[in-house]
């Protein structure tokens, strides 16, 4: 598609914006341009007014670094949560992953990544500060890797282990019923949820 065949410079502008989405062509781009002139105004202007709320609003969470609308996520103020597990995850979509299987009721700890030199993104480009710091002064029961069986993923658990291995808590891994390879995100509910259940001591391979 090219811009000769759009009429108006309005859609084509739409199309262009809507374009930028990741998995969003420019075909199904112009599907949802001409959807949308197609609902009531107030429609298209109620969805406009949520995504600028949601991008001026949303917050992280001081202390999991989850999405959040207030200084303090829904799940580390939940006092029935067990505080005794921390759950360490490479970024918010794997936090509701793992909620969605409804196997979890321990706290969460969002790196904002994982370690990919490659991509540039060592060590302190992460939270593992923060998550030292909590493992010190919080003093967990546990600590959950459930990153994604990858050579990046393995890579940030050793580190994570190493940094960790001196303090008093048991560091385990999720069961490989997540395939080596894969993302964690795109691990089916049933699998993900026996994963975490039948979670295993992390060891250090020499």
């Amino acid at each position: 598609m090219n811009d000769s065949m759009l009429s108006s410079r309005l859609i084509e502008n739409a199309v262009a914006e809507i374009s930028r989405l990741p998995g969003i062509g420019r075909k199904t781009a112009l599907r949802l341009a001409l959807h949308l002139l197609r609902q009531d105004p107030s429609e298209t202007e109620k969805l406009c007014e949520s995504l600028i709320h949601f991008r001026r609003e949303i917050c992280f969470c001081s202390l999991c670094h989850n999405l959040s609308d207030t200084p303090v996520c829904s799940i580390c103020a939940d006092p029935h949560r067990d505080r005794a597990m921390i759950c360490v995850v490479e970024s918010v979509k794997e936090v509701m992953s793992l909620e969605n299987t409804r196997q979890y009721n321990g706290l969460y700890h969002v790196l904002g990544g994982i370690i990919s030199p490659m991509d540039g993104i060592g060590p302190d480009n992460l939270t593992l500060d923060d998550l030292e710091k909590k493992v010190a002064e919080q003093k967990p029961e546990e600590i959950i890797l459930a990153l994604s069986a990858t050579m990046e993923g393995d890579t940030t658990n050793f580190y994570i282990y190493r940094r960790l291995k001196d303090y008093r808590v048991r560091i385990t891994t999720l069961a490989r019923g997540v395939a080596i390879g894969d993302e964690l995100e795109y691990a089916d509910r049933i699998t993900l949820g026996r994963s975490l259940m039948n979670r295993q001591p992390f060891v250090m391979e020499s």
